[in-house]
């Protein structure tokens, strides 16, 4: 947790202050029960009425002082550790967006957003603990059991005996309960994931009518997390009644011992009642430092959480001597050798992949489920890394290319259309920010999206809801389409991004993309032979390998697996 405190260097000066104040506060608790030992022993015994009165102000000021430095700390503690948790949150956001698929896939999606959110708070809520009873825990401890000994050093043995207990108590209670508060986080984790299936899956979990088994399988996740935090609690709930224990036992022997030190003129009422106040004051100390141990543990298992997502290198990273294209670079896309096989996996993904994708051309990728058609765009986007061969665009290697100059260049329609919240605007934006009204109601139109969203009230000022759940499978898709419109780069690829279109709508926005991308390069993986009969190339994939190229009469003649594709799909008249 220690390595997290390196983000509070921005409040180091509110940290000073909180430091200085909370001693201030404690100076001013250990001195009144001095005070009021002295208002017993000289203003009560000898009857002295100004001195009491005069001590009594005193005292007054001195607790008003007290008061006014602990809100002042309480400010400022809190602000410190607020202001920590939204550094660590973005520090950790911002990390997690420079990551590879390869290390979200490693995380998990759930565990990132549980290690966000609910792990960064638990860390949040220690600092503020710390930053209030890191200082004044000890020195009322120590201060308490220096002012005891002032008044009487005999007495002070009682305190003697029952410091190491209460100390061994919370030693061994916090050895326990770490091992527990990691595996509570863990199970956190497997709740989100369960929560987060089922609400992006609701549709289908209805649809197959499986409500029962998801409460069922969300009611173990819950009922496995309950029955740890009751173990936790159970353990830690022992701190408390133990500690009160010992500070009522430790009360009653002061007070037995120091009647009897009374009796025999040893000590004085006035030193009793200070030393009793000490004593709360010491166990007091203690039982809050107990507090902190119980939540340490929980706050150290998630720091460890939050360092390892900070301290995991994206396995992709731009080379060190990046140099930059010019930016009128034509879009030439060339597969040499490429092989890659997912962090895992038995076999390749894609084995030997060799073609050319060449501006002002379509180059079509089609093949069946599993032969590595979305592998190749995930290498082209350079979500992961190619394991042997290259990836060039004009003849640079796209690793020597900045990530952010490289997804410039590209155009990306992927195969799950995802809008986010917003405006309709604000989504097709999302590929340029420069985007005028015109260029965007441009993009939407080529993209065939212009006729449904002229229907709506506020055109392209309409509301996206989470998820654009507010629109169909199709209309998503062409709103995913004219996002990498708005962009206008030099290469442009659509991953099966026509599956939800009717075939009218599929042949006007092919038409239109022509007229729109003439000088581009259009990289497009499809299921439907439809879709990419006309492409200048089509390159065919089977088990991850190139099973063909060419054209699609070519690949009619001298491939069987396209051949294969083409009768499973069209007749003999509309495959001719």
């Amino acid at each position: 947790m220690l390595k997290l405190f390196r983000f509070l260097k921005p409040y180091r000066a509110w940290i000073a202050v909180v430091v200085v104040l909370m001693f201030l506060q404690s100076i001013s608790q250990l001195y009144l029960p001095t005070l009021m030992a002295d208002i017993v022993n000289v203003g009560v015994m000898e009857g002295n009425t100004g001195y009491i009165l005069r001590i009594g102000g005193l005292m007054l000021l001195i607790a008003a002082v007290g008061t006014l430095c602990n809100v002042a700390a309480a400010y400022y503690s809190s602000r410190t550790a607020a202001g920590f948790g939204q550094i660590v949150r973005g520090n950790v956001f911002g990390h997690v967006e420079r990551f590879s698929l390869q290390e979200f896939d490693k995380f998990g999606t759930a565990s990132l957003i549980t290690r966000t959110t609910n792990d960064i708070t638990q860390v949040q809520q220690v600092l503020f603990m710390l930053l209030r009873m890191f200082l004044n825990a000890p020195l009322m401890i120590v201060g308490g059991i220096v002012m005891a000994v002032s008044k009487d050093a005999k007495l002070s043995l009682v305190l003697v005996a029952v410091i190491p207990l209460l100390a061994g108590v919370i030693t061994l209670v916090a050895s326990k309960g770490v091992p527990l508060f990691r595996a509570m986080q863990k199970k956190l984790d497997r709740l989100n994931l369960v929560l987060r299936e089922n609400l992006i899956g609701i549709r289908v979990v209805r649809a197959f009518n499986r409500t029962e088994r998801e409460r069922e399988r969300f009611g173990s996740a819950n009922t496995d997390l309950t029955d740890t935090a009751i173990r936790v609690t159970r353990i830690m709930s022992v701190v408390f009644p133990v500690m009160l224990l010992l500070l009522n036992l430790s009360l009653v022997a002061i007070m037995w011992f120091g009647g009897i030190r009374i009796d025999n003129n040893h000590m004085q009422v006035g030193d009793l009642i200070a030393f009793t106040q000490y004593a709360s004051q010491i166990l007091f100390s203690l039982t809050m430092v107990s507090m902190m141990f119980i939540m340490i543990p929980r706050a150290s298992a998630s720091a460890v959480r939050i360092n390892e997502v900070l301290d995991a290198s994206p396995s992709i990273v731009d080379a060190p001597e990046t140099r930059e294209p010019e930016s009128s670079g034509r879009g030439l896309v060339e597969f040499d050798d490429v092989t890659f096989g997912y962090p895992g996996a038995e076999q390749p993904a894609v084995r030997n992949i060799s073609f050319t994708a060449q501006p002002g051309q379509v180059t079509a990728i089609i093949g069946g489920t599993g032969s590595g058609k979305s592998t190749l765009v995930n290498l082209l986007m350079r979500f992961y890394d190619v394991g042997g061969g290259s990836i060039r665009i004009d003849g640079k290697d796209i690793r020597g290319l900045s990530q952010e100059r490289l997804r410039a260049m590209i155009g990306y329609v992927p195969q799950k259309a995802v809008l986010f919240s917003g405006t309709i605007a604000d989504n097709i934006r999302f590929g340029s920010d420069s985007a005028s009204r015109e260029h965007v109601e441009h993009a939407a139109e080529v993209a065939q999206a212009a006729e449904f969203i002229t229907e709506l009230p506020e055109g392209t000022n309409s509301a996206v809801s989470q998820g654009g759940t507010n629109f169909s499978g199709g209309q998503k898709q062409r709103l995913s389409i004219a996002r990498a419109l708005a962009r206008k780069p030099a290469v442009y690829v659509f991953d099966d991004s026509f599956s939800a279109l009717d075939f009218k709508t599929d042949a006007k926005l092919r038409a239109a993309l022509q007229r729109e991308t003439a000088e581009a390069t259009l990289l497009i993986v499809a299921q439907r032979v439809s879709t990419i009969m006309e492409a200048d190339r089509i390159v065919v994939l089977d088990e991850g390998r190139v099973a063909g190229i060419g054209t699609h009469r070519e690949l009619l003649a001298s491939c069987d697996v396209y051949r294969e594709i083409v009768t499973s799909q069209l007749s003999e008249e509309e495959s001719a």
